[in-house]
């Protein structure tokens, strides 16, 4: 009888809000933008389908840095490339726009009641605990972490090769990228060896290597019809259907939830007893754990939010920095040009190294190669994987923008009236893409353009915090452990840029961005999995 209840008051809720949508109009009614494919579904069935950011930058040249399109049952919905826009989002407003609840639901799917989910006082109560231990000092003592782990995935790449005949391997990049990431944080920030580039049976890296692509890819129109609806639901009441929905994708992020918690559970534990004993070590989970315990016990984080912490790292970590290493790894391919450019300032640099009497690279050595930088913050620019942050105001609130828009009756304005409440998406994409910032050859990958006009991108308006890049988010929010990611990659680069040579397969030039809600994930075709084979062979010693 009660579900029937509830049932019927869900039903009569959304046929209220249908109605009043439908007689309603707000100041961004007549902002340029699609029409609405459905009432139900907006035009989430264009924006969520094909490849990620595809429709960002095909709505962005059609109606301009500002869409309105429909999201669930007629809200209006914001796309925002312009800069100035974002500029005031990031920069300026700190805490203002706010991560709705369905959004906030997803994230903590798969991570718990992490840093990803929380808003103001809590967010700043969190980020109080894990920034001591992602500062730069800290940061760069984790780079011979990071060559040690390099230089072993290069001995498997080489024994693969040599197994080979024509003296080149097919290697899936993806595959083994993930696994020297999840290795590589493994021991900088728990002193834990997975054992994943060892073929050892790791629980945890299987759980999590296809995790965003079960989970979140390829979505039908049925299923984002019912992501839809969940934008209407009661927050309390869309976590506990999270956690009994009977579908396999909801079944995946239970199970892998539930994977890694166990596993968490496990590290927080013998790190927690290492510090009670006094034997804490400098691995950045030892730091949060000193950094809780020295905080007055109303700003401490749970054993429930530390634990959340752990699979955040490990998300970010796992996914983000490997994808990325796999879209930089792509475009090395591409362009044989630009991996022998880089491949000759690796070897420069490293002559110099063996001549100090040193026999590796140090941050300082990975921070004073221009080239390596450029290649990574083209990649970024090129291929974000965080390619969409969605929010919203907590109060009404007046968008400045770079250029006057025209609305649908002919009105210019200079500045947006934004509604409590509006759904709100940044296109990470669709500003990295922007001739106005990145120049008009925006749509062409070229790491030249962070040479020859770097002081221009970068003294543009300040959105974000890399290259005035997006990457890592900005302001308030931005990646606290972004430092962190930008030498890992760096330190990888320049080991397998300097052993091997990349060059295309046949398979590789069907590569799809593949729009994974949270992450931009390299895919096949038709594969449905993490994939990129490329053709690697030892590189010659002349380039």
């Amino acid at each position: 009888m009660s579900l029937s209840l509830s049932l019927l008051g869900l039903v009569s809720f959304i046929y209220l809000y249908k109605l009043y949508k439908r007689l309603a109009r707000t100041p961004l009614s007549d902002l340029p933008g699609p029409d609405p494919e459905s009432f139900i579904a907006g035009n989430l069935y264009q924006f969520l389908q094909g490849q990620a950011g595809d429709i960002d930058l095909k709505w962005q040249a059609q109606y301009g840095d500002i869409v309105k399109f429909k999201g669930a049952f007629g809200q209006d919905m914001l796309l925002i490339s312009d800069p100035k826009a974002l500029q005031y989002f990031y920069q300026t407003a700190g805490y203002t726009f706010i991560k709705s609840p369905e959004r906030k639901a997803m994230s903590r799917s798969v991570t718990g009641p992490s840093i990803l989910v929380t808003d103001e006082m809590d967010h700043i109560r969190h980020r109080k605990i894990i920034s001591p231990a992602f500062n730069f000092g800290q940061i760069r003592d984790y780079v011979p972490v990071f060559n040690y782990h390099a230089a072993k995935l290069a001995t498997k790449w080489k024994e693969s090769i040599s197994e080979s005949a024509d003296g080149q391997a097919v290697l899936n990049i993806c595959e083994w990228y993930a696994k020297t990431s999840l290795d590589t944080l493994g021991i900088a920030v728990f002193d834990y060896h997975f054992g994943s580039l060892d073929n050892d049976e790791n629980k945890l890296g299987k759980a999590y290597s296809n995790l965003c692509i079960d989970g979140f890819a390829a979505l039908t129109k049925k299923e984002i019809t019912a992501q839809a609806v969940t934008s209407i639901i009661p927050p309390k009441v869309l976590s506990y259907l999270m956690k009994l929905l009977p579908n396999p994708r909801a079944e995946k992020l239970r199970d892998t939830y539930a994977m890694g918690c166990s596993v968490a559970k496990e590290l927080l534990a013998t790190k927690s007893k290492e510090f009670t004993d006094g034997k804490g070590t400098r691995d950045i989970m030892s730091l949060f754990i000193r950094a809780n315990a020295s905080s007055a016990q109303a700003s401490r984080l749970s054993e429930e939010e530390m634990i959340a912490q752990i699979l955040t790292l490990i998300l970010a970590g796992y996914d983000s920095s490997g994808s990325t290493l796999v879209w930089t790894t792509l475009e090395l391919a591409r362009h044989p040009e630009v991996q022998a450019k880089l491949r000759r300032e690796v070897r420069q640099k490293a002559r110099e190294i063996h001549e100090r009497g040193d026999i590796e690279f140090s941050a300082v050595d990975l921070e004073a190669l221009p080239y390596l930088e450029a290649v990574l913050k083209e990649s970024l620019r090129f291929h974000p994987v965080s390619y969409n942050h969605y929010r919203e105001p907590a109060k009404d609130t007046v968008l400045p923008l770079s250029k006057p828009i025209t609305t649908r009756t002919g009105k210019v304005i200079n500045e947006i009236i934004v509604p409590k409440g509006t759904k709100m998406v940044t296109s990470v994409n669709g500003y990295h893409r922007h001739p106005d910032v990145f120049g008009p050859d925006a749509n062409t990958f070229n790491p030249d353009r962070w040479l020859d006009n770097k002081a221009r991108m970068e003294k543009q308006v300040s959105v974000g915090m890399y290259g005035n890049l997006l990457s890592f988010s900005g302001g308030v929010r931005s990646c606290i452990g972004w430092r962190f990611a930008v030498l890992e990659i760096q330190a990888l680069l320049v080991e397998m840029v300097n052993q091997f040579e990349f060059s295309l397969t046949p398979e590789s030039q069907t590569v799809r961005r593949e729009a994974c809600a949270l992450l931009m994930v390299p895919t096949i075709e038709g594969s449905g999995t993490r994939r990129l084979p490329l053709f690697v062979k030892i590189a010659p010693q002349n380039d």
